[in-house]
């Protein structure tokens, strides 16, 4: 056979790519979404579902808002008239505390009562059955079920106060629209209500008390008059001048210090009593005025740079913790000082008392003794004098203690006017609408749950995946450059020039399927075509003609993108070695992955050079290449290497310009040892000289050691890799494997590559995006290459 010659091809020997810096790219996370949109969508759809049955389960609840204002004011009548409105702008904890009154127990449990909620069928079942089961219930069972229905009650309530303003929302939830208004409107009047039967109490003591010490008074300056109206007619005293005698001037100025004494000891024990009973704030600035003023204020200020510093920083940031630090700092020295300075000012308010008491005793005591010293010059007019001077010092004490109790009477009367610091805004209307379940809550929260959730399964699955999916990949892991990507064609159906090929793939086999001798030839049937390897092509609906293998889309269908990937292979490969590179193995890591297909395309592709090129079957285990090219598989690879037949013999034509092919033959009982042989290396260099290409099809190189021993005679490998099939570590196994063996890898090739799955490959899909699919002429593509 004369064949033409050519020069062989010489090129700089390659360098192998280094690994790229791993960094993180954002188009490889929304890759895993698109290759995982269903599971994406599966969980969204499922999300919403869910919320739209959790919206539809969930109970009505309707809530309504009363406003109401909490002024600083101090109302306390405890103390006189002296400052009834005293504004206490400095007391930190005064809204804190009202905030907590607002949500403590003690406030729902008035709320209950001025409801009458313990007897409402609808708020409390259990009353009635109760009442009925047992009778008269006891006092402690009432407190108890009040407590329990308090604690119900409070779990509606809502305080939210308007920033900075004295106003606060109180707002109620319940199942029942009237009852959310109802309830929200008593716990605004009951608060009022707290508040100033709280306030007044401490009045309503002091009153107490100074009406008890008046009754006590009046009766011992009755007791007194008395006396001294029998004595005077039992003695005949009609008058005594005190200025005639010196003890009666003691016994008198004695008698007026004790009675001083005695008013001094009833106001020092009231003081005591106020110390005692009325509030802490006030005790403590009575005793040391602006102290606990100026402490607030310091609290105040660092208070406001907190608010002032927090719209910056974060509560975390080390300033910000520090400051925190020192406001609770701050806090609980106010509250020592507060105590410190109460306990000082009850000290003080005790050993007054006791001084007075002692003074009070020791007056009265040397008053008993002038009176024996009197009784002995002139024990009448002593006594008449004691008893004269007794009744006008209780007189006068009597008198203040009147005027005392007429002030805190009137204080206590302010309680029926209900003068309060905290009055009613707005009060609480019946809600239109219910306030949940909220629709668009629900399916907004289902939203977002519904997409992080199958988004968070997407990438879980995808750290699973151990499989190669893009050229990326291949070049970032394992170091091998990507020659060619050839597109899956169930996906680049809608690009081919002819609705012929809107099928799917049609190569890929498993080992250890019987091989056939005779080529599969093309069966029309309705729908579907037999393709090589024994699989079917599912027709478009209108297809005409007999159908194509996949392996010779180049040949047939020049203009397709699949076609122009081989071209592209074709020029990656001649210009990725130095070396003279006429023969070139194709082999992949497990069965199924497309070499066959790969071999058959590039042989053309090259032949489309003008150039011959001889394609040979090596896969000796399962042979394909003359299913391909329809020829008979009689003679073959094995009838050379055994010595059966010529080489002229076993070389065949093809419908294909420039390209030649040996198939396999019949399947010998050794095919390693022929492999390995030098008949084989003969074979080879006589291709050479007679071919300017020789591509050779050979077996999965992890499956048997065929390729190994082949691609050591050949001038480099490629790795055929299907993308989503193949496992990294097959990859990582094949190629060191490979290495190993001293054979050069002159690249990958990723097949079977889909856009959807594996995400951005831009730079593979130029030809697509620019309508580009001319078919090249065979002296276009020659100066191409």
């Amino acid at each position: 056979m004369s064949l033409p010659k050519q020069q062989p091809f010489l090129a700089d020997e390659p360098v192998a790519p280094e690994a790229p810096e791993v960094e993180l790219n954002l188009s490889e996370y929304v890759a895993v979404v698109r290759r995982h949109w269903k599971l994406v969508s599966l969980s969204l759809l499922i999300a919403l579902v869910a919320s739209g049955v959790h919206y539809a389960m969930t109970p009505k609840e309707y809530m309504a808002t009363s406003t109401i204002q909490i002024e600083r004011r101090n109302l306390s009548p405890v103390g006189g008239a002296s400052s009834p409105w005293y504004e206490n702008f400095w007391n930190m904890e005064f809204y804190p505390t009202q905030y907590e009154l607002l949500q403590s127990r003690g406030l729902a449990e008035r709320v209950v009562r001025s409801l009458d909620l313990m007897a409402d069928p609808s708020f409390n079942p259990g009353a009635a059955a109760a009442k009925e089961r047992t009778g008269a219930t006891t006092a402690e069972e009432d407190e108890a079920t009040l407590g329990k229905l308090a604690q119900q009650l409070k779990g509606g309530l809502t305080v939210d106060p308007v920033r900075n303003t004295q106003l606060v929302r109180l707002s109620f939830r319940s199942s029942s629209r009237e009852f959310s208004a109802k309830a929200a409107n008593a716990f605004a009047e009951s608060f009022i209500d707290m508040g100033v039967e709280d306030r007044y109490a401490s009045a309503g003591k002091a009153s107490t008390f100074l009406g008890s010490q008046i009754e006590t008074l009046k009766q011992e300056v009755a007791e007194k008059e008395a006396q001294l109206q029998a004595f005077s007619r039992s003695s005949d005293i009609v008058t005594l001048d005190p200025q005639s005698n010196v003890t009666l001037r003691r016994l008198e100025t004695l008698n007026t210090a004790l009675m001083d004494a005695k008013k001094e000891r009833i106001e020092k024990e009231a003081h005591y009593h106020e110390v005692m009973t009325g509030p802490l704030d006030a005790v403590a600035d009575s005793l040391a005025p602006g102290v606990i003023s100026g402490l607030r204020t310091q609290q105040l200020q660092m208070e406001q740079d907190y608010e002032t510093k927090l719209k910056t920083f974060k509560p975390e940031w080390p300033e910000m913790v520090s400051l925190k630090s020192q406001i609770e700092t701050g806090k609980q020295h106010i509250d020592s000082v507060i105590r410190e300075m109460v306990q000082k000012a009850r000290s003080n308010a005790s050993s007054n008392y006791q001084a007075v008491l002692r003074q009070e005793q020791s007056l009265a005591a040397e008053l008993e003794t002038i009176k024996r010293q009197a009784i002995d010059q002139n024990s009448s007019a002593v006594q008449f004098t004691n008893l004269k001077v007794e009744i006008q010092t209780r007189r006068e004490l009597l008198d203040e203690l009147l005027r005392r109790q007429s002030e805190t009477e009137v204080a206590v009367r302010l309680q029926d006017t209900r003068e309060s610091n905290v009055r009613i805004i707005d009060h609480a209307l019946v809600p239109d609408g219910p306030f949940r379940p909220s629709l668009r809550k629900d399916l907004t929260y289902g939203l977002l749950i519904g997409l992080l959730f199958g988004i968070g399964v997407a990438l879980f699955l995808e750290f699973l995946d151990r499989t190669v999916k893009s050229p990326e990949e291949v070049e970032r892991r394992f170091s091998i450059a990507t020659l060619a990507v050839i597109q899956d064609i169930a996906e680049t159906g809608k690009a081919y020039g002819s609705p012929a090929y809107g099928y799917g793939y049609g190569y890929g086999y498993g080992y250890g399927d019987p091989p056939t001798g005779e080529p599969s030839r093309v069966r029309p049937t309705k729908g579907k075509a037999k393709v090589a390897g024994g699989g079917w092509l599912e027709k478009k609906k209108g297809t005409p003609g007999p159908q194509a293998q996949i392996e010779l889309v180049p040949h047939e269908r020049p203009r397709t993108l699949i076609s122009e990937s081989y071209r592209s292979l074709r020029t990656a490969l001649l210009l990725s070695s130095a070396r003279e590179l006429k023969v070139v193995a194709v082999t992949s890591a497990m069965a199924g992955e497309g070499k066959t297909a790969t071999a058959s395309n590039l042989a053309v592709v090259l032949a489309q050079l003008g150039r011959p090129v001889v394609i040979i079957d090596c896969d000796l285990r399962k042979p394909r290449i003359h299913q391909v090219f329809k020829l008979s598989n009689r003679s073959g690879l094995v009838n050379q290497l055994t010595g059966t037949a010529e080489l002229d013999a076993v070389i065949f034509p093809t419908e294909v310009p420039n390209l030649w092919v040996i198939p396999s033959g019949p399947m010998p009982p050794n095919p390693s040892e022929l492999l390995a042989s030098e008949r084989l290396r003969d074979l080879l260099r006589t291709l050479r000289s007679r071919f300017d290409y020789v591509i050779v099809d050979t077996p999965p190189a992890l499956a048997v050691t065929d390729a190994t021993l082949v691609g050591i005679q050949t001038d480099g490998v490629v790795l055929t890799l299907r993308s989503h099939k193949v496992t990294r570590e097959e990859v990582r196994l094949v190629r060191d494997r490979l290495r190993q063996a001293d054979v050069k890898i002159l690249g990958a090739v990723l097949n079977r590559y889909r856009a959807l799955q594996a995400g951005a490959a831009a730079g593979y899909r130029y030809a697509e995006a620019y309508g580009y699919g001319a078919e090249e002429t065979g002296s276009k593509a020659g100066s191409a290459a």
